[in-house]
């Protein structure tokens, strides 16, 4: 009779207390080892296991054996117990012998959905021993374990037998196939103690054919956050540092701290030693990292152009460098941090690719940052580096580098420091939105940055001074939206700004802007200050159809401000304003420089059109086309700075070019945009950026072309021309293909090509790729890169890569 139970409350009790005990016993024998191989632990903290849970006992039959001691449920037996689930034909527990087995077809769930199978288990009640017989063991984060047996002594040794293990689901149409990979052992030998998986007699199998095979090698538990031992190696290769090898060891110091030693040897230049200390706290962590060598060969970095390497950082007998990042929560509102890289030359760390200080172009910097409702607070420091291998001197006697004119690393500044203060008060004044804004910069440069190759030469530009230089700017702005009869906006706006610079010229810079032949105002301070006040109209107007809604707005905007200060001699450096493109983001903008150094002065209106468009399909559109007039006044962008930053910008002329964009965006994945500037008298094409785009599960598709035209003033002599693609086509439901490519239409030079292929499933994803990068101004210069990847689920990572330079 299924689900009978003894009538006695006695017996009740007895099989409440039979059945929770052998679901602990059973949960302490093989869901932890099986599962997470966890340390021995008695039965409520094993398991996880309440004593006071109810329990559901179902079984066909039920004996009570009072001469042998013996409780014995068979035929379809489930328990329910707190969470857990064991179904078993028959489950016999022994009160003398103190061993409870449950065998056929047995199965258990615990409640975080891990299932172990399994046809026999026999175990003690105090959990010290115990035997397994054909366990699998299918985890709640899809990992699987099988055995023919395990066996467990002292309490916190297991042993299974002839074990398997994978992180690859099988498959359910052909369950018997081998997964992707699997490791098979004789021997799998779990200790609880010392918390760590022992492999013997192993060999690593794909598609079910073996690879590797492994005499031994012990893995950290995988409950363990934390376990020191060898990590996956990396190979790497190189025509200047040779084929190398990394083999990083893991330290585990503390929960909160490790240590990665990452030795590696190039067959070119010797051992590299390489090492990164990591500690986390509460509120943040931060790392430190030192690598070094001395180069065996450092004549393979010579270069025809300097055969002695005197004017090569590379060619250093000893480098080495030393980084640290990182990221504090002082509290809520407050966090603190830093990047810094110091090394004994300028490329070091990108030469030989240290993790995380590899970037050719990379950014030192100490921040403290503060944000508090609409308050912002921002403080850094900066130094840009780039890694380049040129020098500026020779190594050996001073003497300039004739070729330093390539190296852009000295001429890179020290920004100490960056200040920025943003606060909008809570209330209304009178009626609108009042912002105040702080900022300030105080930068230092080595060396004077100018383009030319030839000292002698004079292209009009000075892209920074040699010296410092510092600025204090501050500024308030009020405006403030009515909606007049009729739907028309108006938003009425009042701007001040002050500003304090002081300028130190040292080395050639005078020189250098003297040969600007230019007006200029040397001083070592400057004041200017700015008033603007302005009025924005806007007119939504909707339209609805049966299928359908849009909506045209006609803008205008009309800003009204004195000329701006000591704009028609050159004086005030300008670091932070040097870019400018015009187009249809930036037309209603009260002020169109990209920084503070420069101020937009006179009496300018914008006017445009916007539209945006939502159909019942799901497709959308949006628009805006529109001009700029200088309307009195000097022009800004009509007068010549360090760097010429208005000159063919298409604002430098009383009626500005033509600025429009245009783009949809489709359900289906597709989405396409189109922008452009067009002369303001003959509607030619002077700018436009076109990309398009398409994603889905098998294709992803992008492609963007960009045309400019030539800015001699600016720095660019030549109309400019690129297109760029990228594609991915998924071949099968786990293959894809994928590229990318960019190509310089001017100099007819594809600058960067990039094709590779790659596997990925829950289990197990491989990736191979190859590039070229070729320099658009020296196409001799080439880079090559070939690299891949593995990545098996709970294992780890391996990765190699080759790069070949040609120069």
């Amino acid at each position: 009779m299924r689900g009978a139970l003894a009538a006695q409350r006695s017996s009740a009790r007895r099989l409440h207390l039979w059945g929770a005990t052998a679901l602990a016993c059973i949960m302490s024998c093989v869901v932890l080892p099986g599962v997470s191989f966890a340390q021995d632990i008695d039965l409520v903290a094993a398991t996880g296991v309440s004593t006071d849970s109810e329990m559901l006992l179902e079984a066909d039959t039920i004996v009570y054996d009072h001469d042998q001691a013996t409780v014995t449920a068979v035929g379809g037996v489930q328990i329910d117990y707190d969470g857990y689930r064991l179904v078993a034909q028959r489950v016999a527990y022994n009160q003398n012998t103190s061993r409870l087995i449950a065998s056929g077809r047995v199965e258990i769930v615990s409640p975080d959905g891990t299932k172990i199978y399994s046809e026999e288990i026999d175990i003690t009640d105090d959990f010290r021993d115990g035997f397994v017989n054909a366990l699998r063991v299918q985890t709640a984060d899809n990992t699987y374990f099988a055995a023919e047996n395990a066996d467990r002594r002292e309490g916190n040794i297991t042993t299974f037998t002839r074990g398997v293990y994978t992180a690859c689901e099988p498959c359910e149409e052909k369950p018997d196939q081998p997964p992707i990979w699997r490791i098979k052992a004789q021997k799998i030998i779990w200790n609880g103690k010392a918390k760590t998986v022992r492999f013997e007699k192993s060999r690593f199998e794909m598609f079910g054919m073996p690879l590797a095979f492994l005499p031994a090698f012990e893995i950290a538990d995988p409950t363990v956050k934390q376990k020191s031992g060898f990590l996956f190696p990396r190979y790497k290769s190189g025509s200047r540092l040779g084929y190398g090898a990394e083999v990083p060891y893991y330290w585990a110091v503390s929960p909160t701290a490790d240590l990665t030693f990452k030795p590696a040897w190039y067959s070119k230049q010797g051992f590299l030693a390489n090492a990164e200390w990591r500690q986390k706290f509460d509120n943040g962590e931060y790392s430190i990292t030192v690598a070094g060598i001395r180069q065996r060969s450092p004549e393979e970095f010579y270069t025809s152009n300097d055969p002695t390497g005197l004017f090569r950082s590379d060619n250093e007998k000893t480098r080495a460098m030393i980084g640290t990042k990182g990221r504090f929560q002082i509290n809520s509102r407050w966090t603190a941090g830093w990047d810094i890289l110091a090394q004994s030359d300028k490329n070091f760390a990108y030469r030989y690719g240290i993790d995380g200080y590899d970037q050719h172009s990379r950014t030192n910097q100490i921040y403290l940052t503060g944000l508090n409702d609409r308050n912002y607070f921002d403080l850094r420091g900066y130094k840009f580096d780039v890694q380049e291998q040129e020098t500026n001197f020779s190594r050996a006697t001073g003497v300039q580098n004739p070729d330093a004119r390539n190296a852009r690393d000295a001429r890179q500044p020290w920004v100490l420091p960056s200040f920025d203060y943003s606060y909008i008060p809570d209330q209304s004044i009178a009626g609108g939105e009042l912002s105040i804004d702080v900022n300030s910069q105080s930068l230092y440069r080595r060396l004077a940055d100018f383009p030319d190759k030839d000292p002698a030469a004079n292209n009009g530009r000075l892209p920074g001074i040699e010296g410092w230089s510092g600025r204090v700017t501050a500024e308030a702005e009020w405006k403030r939206s009515l909606i007049a009869p009729g739907g028309l906006m108006l938003t009425p706006l009042l701007h001040a700004r002050g500003d304090a610079i002081g300028v130190d010229f040292q080395g050639d810079s005078l020189d250098r802007i003297n040969d600007l032949g230019v007006a200029s105002d040397i001083r070592s301070a400057y004041y200017r200050a700015m008033a603007t006040a302005g009025l924005e109209a806007r007119w939504p107007v909707l339209f609805s159809t049966t299928s359908s809604t849009h909506v045209l707005e006609p803008m205008a905007q009309i800003f009204a401000r004195p000329n701006e200060p000591h704009g028609t001699s050159l004086g005030i450096p300008n670091e932070d304003a040097q870019s400018m493109v015009f187009d249809a983001s930036n037309l209603f903008e009260r002020d169109k420089f990209s920084g503070y150094d420069r101020i937009e002065g006179g009496v300018r209106a914008n006017v445009g059109l916007r539209y945006s468009g939502n159909f019942d399909n799901g497709w959308s559109a949006h628009g805006l086309f529109g001009q700029s007039f200088h309307l009195a006044g000097r022009n800004p962008y009509a007068q010549l700075d360090y760097v010429n930053v208005g000159a063919a910008s298409g604002l430098e002329t009383a009626r500005s070019d033509y600025v429009g964009s245009f783009g949809v965006v489709s359900p289906i994945g597709f989405n396409a945009s189109i922008g452009a500037r067009f002369d303001e008298e003959s509607f030619e094409v002077r700018r436009t950026d076109l990309t398009a785009g398409y994603a889905s599960r098998p294709v992803s598709v992008s492609a963007a072309y960009s045309f400019i035209e030539k800015q001699p003033d600016y720095g660019f002599a030549a109309d400019r021309h690129e297109v760029r693609g990228s594609a991915s086509v998924r071949l099968h439901e786990n293959w894809r293909v994928f590229g990318s490519g960019t190509y310089d239409i001017t100099n007819e030079v594809m600058v960067r090509k990039a094709i590779g292929f790659a596997y990925d499933d829950e289990c197990f994803s491989y990736t191979i790729s190859a590039a070229e990068y070729i320099n658009r101004d020296n196409t001799s210069d080439k880079r090559r890169t070939l690299g891949f990847q593995i990545s098996l689920r709970t294992l780890g990572d391996f990765a190699t890569s080759t790069s070949i330079s040609q120069n």
